[in-house]
């Protein structure tokens, strides 16, 4: 089976090769539909997709804004990095295939938790533009929020919360976005937070207003 992030083949199953199970495949169509779920919840379903390089703030965004949405009484819920790959995504590695598949199994975990009404905060490195753009496809443009958290390299570095910079300095860690490994800067992102010295309450009032924007 081929990965649409990247055209590498993932796995192989005769059946499926054949088209035979493909085509016994059907949406099913149950009565509550997405706009129930919002119009339950009191607000629109949206996917705020946070990018950046390792230890630009991702997930103390994502943590500050979803204490502010939890407190305005809005539905939310946090795919982070780590998390996910310790979880659902453990089987991957950091290769190119592996990052795009990282984030494939993303994007479709946080539309299905968006048709429940949610508000989804993703905090992910997601280096490449096409599988970020491939993303936005899936959910959709009008309720994918990209915001870039354009931190810069040597301030991230410093900061190093876990220490992954300095073992990609050293050697001991390969792969490292921002290192050895590319990171694709978003050409046009909703909004650009640099928390160098953009404060984390800026930044969430920032991300606020584009979901008030947006109709939430």
């Amino acid at each position: 089976m081929a990965n649409r992030f990247n055209n590498l083949t993932i796995a192989r199953d005769t059946n499926l090769q054949s088209g035979y199970r493909a085509r016994e495949l059907h949406t099913q169509l149950f009565a509550i539909t997405q706009a129930d779920r919002e119009k339950l919840n009191g607000h629109a379903a949206k996917v705020v997709w946070l990018t950046g390089l390792p230890g630009s703030g991702k997930s103390t965004i994502a943590n500050a804004l979803e204490l502010k949405l939890h407190a305005m009484g809005r539905h939310s819920y946090i795919l982070d990095g780590d998390n996910v790959r310790k979880g659902l995504n453990k089987d991957l590695g950091f290769c190119k295939s592996g990052r795009a598949e990282n984030i494939r199994r993303t994007s479709e975990v946080a539309k299905m938790m968006m048709d429940a009404g949610l508000i989804v905060i993703t905090a992910f490195i997601s280096p490449f533009h096409k599988e970020r753009e491939i993303a936005r496809e899936l959910i959709g443009a009008a309720n994918f929020i990209e915001v870039y958290i354009n931190t810069p390299l040597d301030v991230c570095e410093q900061r190093d919360p876990k220490g992954l910079y300095k073992k990609a300095r050293s050697g001991q860690l390969h792969n490292m976005t921002g290192i050895d490994s590319l990171y694709e800067s978003p050409e046009n992102p909703n909004a650009v937070i640099d928390c160098s010295f953009i404060a984390v309450e800026t930044g969430v009032q920032m991300i606020l207003n584009l979901l008030d924007s947006s109709s939430i």
